[in-house]
């Protein structure tokens, strides 16, 4: 039996690919979230907690054992070989994860959407999944910054400071195979996922 297709979508911050994944979700495709993952791996009693615990201390996690991700986010920010240590502990399972809950659902999902914020970053991740595509969401950088100030869950500086640490523009555009430009409405982007679909599938309905 033909698997179904392995689409990796990513973006940057305030690009809008959260938007462009669930339109995916809502014409059947199966998500699978490796931010969603990441959360798994670092609540209280995850998989995740013992290694991090033993690479960084008691100090970044939070009353209840979770991983404090304000107090990681800016001790991982601010220096690259902290940054380096925790992908090398969270990377390796976000991937087994992924390929677990892909080997689940390929069976009866027509599509498969990894949403990997870090496709560029993650090479190993990237080359285990066995993507058939990567689709960008790309977006201009003042809009991006726009987008993302407007969820109101972070501060400017931060926001930036996410930015200046995720791969650049033209990082990301290098490895698509497929470019989603959201600088427009949501019914222009609702077009170009549906052509994508199509593409994806050919001969499914949208």
């Amino acid at each position: 039996m033909q698997r179904p297709p392995r689409i990796g979508v990513t973006g940057g911050i305030g690009s809008g690919k959260s938007t462009v994944v669930e339109m995916f979700a809502c014409r059947g495709a199966a998500v699978i979230d490796s931010d969603a993952i990441a959360r798994e791996l670092t609540a209280a009693n995850g998989s995740a907690i013992g290694a991090i615990r033993a690479a960084f201390g008691a100090q970044v996690l939070d009353e209840h054992g979770a991983l404090d991700r304000a107090r990681m986010r800016s001790l991982v920010f601010s220096d690259p070989v902290e940054r380096a240590r925790l992908e090398a502990i969270l990377h390796p399972r976000i991937r087994d994860r992924c390929l677990e809950l892909a080997r689940q659902r390929e069976a009866t999902a027509p599509l498969l959407i990894f949403d990997v914020p870090l496709l560029v970053e993650a090479v190993q991740v990237r080359q285990a999944l066995g993507l058939d595509r990567v689709l960008v969401v790309d977006c201009p950088p003042a809009l991006q910054l726009a987008h993302a100030r407007s969820r109101g869950t972070m501060p400017e500086e931060q926001i930036r400071a996410v930015i200046a640490t995720q791969a650049r523009r033209w990082q990301r555009l290098d490895i698509a195979d497929d470019v989603v430009v959201n600088a427009g409405s949501l019914d222009a982007l609702r077009v170009r996922v549906d052509q994508l679909w199509s593409h994806y599938l050919p001969g499914e309905a949208v």
